[in-house]
């Protein structure tokens, strides 16, 4: 194994247990010695991959984020309006599933949401370009509301703890057929 991977490996554990911490004590009740004793490693270690706590909640919510504005920038190639907010839909729906525990923070714990916002990846991006893919253009207050509602509703319940132990298969089942329901998009024939 070569010093990279090594350090790469680390990383991966280092992210991995800030965010089992969070999910236990909040970002603000978790320490960089916590991590670093959870990890078994020195704080110099951790300080060796980030500087401050901020730079490991933005590390922990990167790549969701990141995939967020994949789904968008995926669904806004499609021709038809319908398959665009199927894709984004879909795929909003999948990460949620996918990362539940970091979705479960985002409802509860203004710390993540408080470094996310500023980072370069900030929610609020996602979240307008969303909103404008999935309410259409030039939309009315109703078409705007129901996206919010369809997103908040989506985000609350794909991290919420007593569904931790549905299937993932699931729940995303559930939350499409539910999000579909609210955008007004018929039903699919299976």
């Amino acid at each position: 194994m070569t010093a990279g991977t090594v350090a790469e490996d680390t990383r991966s554990r280092l992210l991995a247990t800030a965010l089992r911490l969070f999910s236990e004590h909040g970002v603000e009740g978790t320490s960089l010695q916590m991590i670093a004793d959870e990890l078994g490693v020195t704080k110099a270690a951790v300080y060796y991959h980030f500087k401050t706590k901020d730079e490991i909640t933005e590390a922990v919510a990167a790549p969701a984020l990141r995939e967020l504005d994949a789904i968008v920038d995926a669904a806004a190639t499609h021709r038809r309006r319908g398959a665009q907010v199927d894709h984004a839909l879909a795929g909003f729906v999948d990460i949620v599933v996918r990362h539940r525990a970091l979705v479960a923070m985002f409802n509860s714990d203004p710390g993540i949401v408080r470094a996310v916002e500023r980072s370069l990846h900030g929610v609020e991006n996602f979240k307008a370009r969303m909103v404008a893919l999935l309410a259409g253009p030039e939309p009315d207050l109703g078409a705007t509301v129901t996206v919010h509602v369809a997103l908040a509703g989506i985000a609350l319940t794909g991290g919420a703890p007593d569904l931790a132990d549905v299937d993932d298969d699931t729940l995303r089942e559930h939350l499409v057929d539910v999000g579909r329901r609210l955008l007004g998009r018929p039903r699919r024939r299976t």
